[in-house]
């Protein structure tokens, strides 16, 4: 067995932040005293149906926790879903409704297994103690923050001093996700670096209600493909962790130059990619592009997205493109469509393919997101040059699952 300080060397790896400085490797050596794991909690609000390489960041990291022997909780927001986290945002953000949120957390459920091991993940929701507050219960719980402290978020004080509205419900969105530290008396909490104010806020009431202070532990946020904003479903910038492997590896492909590296050491694969100058850039990016799919996909799947790429793009052979059959109990939109097939990762994005003319129905570009298709149609659909699939839509008796409809 390692010693504590090597342990908590490694899970500190990466980060951005521990803070306490010095407290995790307390906590690994009181776990050990005690023979109990330690509890490392991840939030995730279920605001898309699908979990993304952003996410994937962040659930590395939970992986090397349960290879040292310890448990993670996997905290669906479904409650915080319906405020919406304001996290980096310049105006207040759409809540959700109920039934979006119940579609996407039943996705995110099954999703995160992909990365995580099922035998030390405990799934929880958030409204299993939410919901039973009462509202004197919620007054409490706001008494335990002042607004001078709430406005030193960095988004908060940028609002404020543009004369931007702050809703008052988005104030007790970091209260909300601190007091998910208390009802799950959490040893650790990972997030990415945009959400150290809230992770510090889960300290501060673990505090109050008398409990030992979580260990904050911040992640670096990934980039989008588009190089520029970080990875979000709502931004168009996103590589699901359920996409195909064509899609994956295409989308992989489409990132600059200089994200390969950065890319690789987030998501683990350095090895792949080698030192500066091992590779030329298109290979260093084909190699990340194979393992991302691989990781997800498998390693077949991936080896025959590689060859198909390199058919198109490289080689120029002709290419016939795969046929896709997608079953149907009623007309299918091509909004749905290209959500179905990976070509979006979102209803929005979806729209927005179709409004920049990047979307062709064969040799026609579409100009309707609502285009509905029927069963017993097949269709040559594209979106820019680089997405080309043969679909067929076959007539299925069985309802469609709601989390796979786009939106």
């Amino acid at each position: 067995m390692i010693s504590v300080e090597e342990e908590a060397e490694r899970l500190s790896r990466g980060a951005v932040d521990v803070l306490p400085v010095g407290e995790l490797c307390q906590r690994v050596a009181q776990a050990r005293a005690r023979g109990r794991p330690l509890r490392v909690k991840f939030g995730a609000d279920p605001s898309a149906p699908d979990l993304h390489l952003g996410h994937a960041v962040v659930l590395r990291k939970l992986a090397e926790f349960q290879e040292h022997g310890h448990e993670v909780v996997f905290l669906i927001g479904d409650f915080t879903g319906m405020i919406g986290d304001p996290t980096g945002k310049s105006e207040t953000r759409p809540a959700l409704t109920r039934e979006q949120v119940g579609e996407n957390a039943r996705s995110y459920r099954e999703q995160v297994f992909r990365i995580l091991d099922r035998e030390r993940t405990v799934v929880r929701f958030n409204s299993e103690w939410m919901e039973a507050m009462r509202a004197a219960d919620v007054i409490g719980l706001g008494a335990q923050m002042t607004v001078a402290r709430m406005v030193e978020r960095d988004d908060f004080a940028r609002r404020l001093a543009e004369g931007r509205p702050i809703g008052i419900h988005e104030f007790l969105y970091p209260l909300v996700q601190g007091y998910d530290s208390v009802a799950l008396e959490a040893d650790v909490e990972v997030g990415g670096t945009d959400q150290r104010f809230n992770l510090l806020v889960g300290r501060d009431l673990q505090k109050a209600w008398g409990q030992p202070q979580q260990v904050v532990l911040t992640m670096p946020l990934l980039e989008g493909t588009d190089g520029k904003q970080k990875m979000s479903k709502s931004l168009g910038n996103a590589i699901g962790v359920t996409d195909e492997p064509d899609t994956i590896f295409g989308r992989t492909m489409s990132i600059p130059d200089p994200l390969v590296a950065r890319w690789a050491a987030l998501l683990g694969f350095e090895a792949v990619i080698g030192k500066p100058g091992d590779l030329g850039p298109m290979e260093a990016k084909k190699g990340l592009a194979e393992a991302l799919a691989s990781w997800l996909c498998g390693a077949e799947a991936a080896s025959q997205a590689r060859i198909r790429f390199e058919r198109r793009f490289q080689n120029r052979e002709a290419f016939e493109p795969e046929l896709r059959e997608i079953p149907v109990t009623e007309d299918l939109t091509l909004v749905r469509m290209l959500v179905q097939l990976g070509f979006a990762t979102s209803g929005a994005e979806a729209r927005r393919l179709i409004a920049q003319g990047a979307v062709r129905i064969g040799e026609e570009r579409a100009a309707e997101p609502g285009q509905a298709f029927r069963a017993g149609e097949e269709i040559l659909l594209s979106v820019g040059r680089r997405r080309l699939a043969r679909v067929r839509l076959i007539l299925s008796i069985q309802p469609l699952d709601d989390s796979k409809r786009g939106r």
